[in-house]
């Protein structure tokens, strides 16, 4: 998979970032929306382990961004942005988090009590299937399972969607496990918290009020380790405020005006 789709045209001084891990593609609306006024590069993680994914973002801008860009970072895109800010920090010039993942162990089992919450009976028990086979050694298409699995998260995510299509390219079931598995002992050890001391440019952090990630779990840690920090919620908004009928156009106001 070529890992890099560019917008607009040169110079490239927006970098919108996928979530997953192992899920690329669904940043293009994004991308089209700011394409007409910025160039934007919409680099694809093709690295499997964190460290991997680090240089090969380092790598795309150094051919393609005309540096330091504007990183916009979705979901575990985010956290990735956030990383990437805090190893490089020559490299960004503002960092915008988008339903960022959580930055602190203690609030990361909410997001799957309130996402099975959301979910009916039945889809449900097809959640717990899924990780069966996914964690079954013997099953080979993983990729087609953890799409599925996504679709059901992205339901429970949103709030009142236009529509439910993320855009996204084809699912990298042995990207997501490797990847965030790196991710999730960062965060229980601390470390990943630890790095925004580091960040030298400004963050700002918009939020969905019904995104199961815990608001609360990205404003207080960041607040706490950011030299300069904005947090932005928005109401009647699920994880991805691109596709939510009520907070679409508020969400691309104050995106462009953090341009």
């Amino acid at each position: 998979m070529k890992n890099l789709r560019t917008y607009g045209k040169t110079p490239f001084s927006v970098v919108v970032i996928h979530g997953g891990p192992g899920a690329p593609g669904h940043m293009a609306p994004v991308a089209w929306e700011l394409s007409p006024d910025w160039g934007v590069l919409e680099p694809l993680q093709t690295a499997t382990s964190l460290e991997g994914q680090i240089q090969e973002l380092r790598a795309v801008l150094i051919e393609n961004g005309d540096l330091p860009v504007i990183l916009i970072g979705s979901s575990w895109g985010a956290m990735l942005g956030f990383i990437f800010s805090a190893r490089y920090p020559a490299f960004v010039k503002k960092l915008i988090l988008i339903g960022s993942g959580v930055y602190e162990e203690q609030y990361a089992a909410k997001i799957w009590e309130t996402r099975l919450s959301r979910l009916s009976e039945e889809e449900r028990r097809e959640v717990h299937s899924l990780i069966e086979a996914m964690n079954d050694p013997a099953v080979r298409d993983k990729n087609m399972l953890l799409a599925r699995f996504g679709k059901l998260f992205t339901k429970a995510d949103a709030y009142d969607p236009l529509t439910l299509d993320s855009e996204g390219l084809e699912v990298q079931y042995h990207i997501y496990q490797s990847v965030w598995n790196d991710a999730t002992e960062l965060r229980s050890s601390g470390e990943l918290l630890e790095l925004g001391k580091q960040i030298q440019c400004p963050v700002v952090a918009i939020h969905g009020d019904y995104d199961p990630h815990p608001p609360e779990g990205v404003q207080k840690p960041l607040s706490a380790v950011l030299k300069s920090f904005q947090f932005i919620l928005l109401n009647n908004c699920g994880h991805l405020p691109w596709i939510e009928r009520e907070a679409r156009g508020k969400f691309y106001e104050i995106l462009k005006e953090e341009l």
